[in-house]
């Protein structure tokens, strides 16, 4: 059985857009939360689409296949980063829910 070296980066790229998928939901999700006229549901949803933008920036490249670039091996923690900020949103939004 031989192995096809081309699909470990194509795994890869569609594990990426997966990702960028998945916080482009949460921020649509984000967005349509924050119409209520509050305007700490308005700093919720700009901080959301402020992390949208660092992981669409961030991951783009390997996105598309191109990689990173050498020394740009952030990429991965950067994302989680942005992850645990999103679903810190989360957690205030539903904590200024309860009151």
């Amino acid at each position: 059985m031989s192995r096809d070296p081309g699909l470990q980066p194509e795994r890869t790229r569609l594990a990426w857009r997966r990702t960028l998928l998945a916080v482009t939901a949460i921020l649509v999700l984000e967005l349509r939360l924050a119409f209520t006229g509050r305007v700490f549901d308005a700093l919720l949803a700009g901080l959301a689409v402020a992390i949208w933008l660092g992981v669409l920036v961030v991951d783009w490249r390997r996105a598309t296949g191109a990689g990173p670039r050498a020394g740009q091996r952030w990429s991965i923690p950067l994302t989680a980063l942005a992850a645990a900020g999103l679903a810190l949103i989360g957690v205030l939004r539903v904590l200024r829910g309860l009151r």
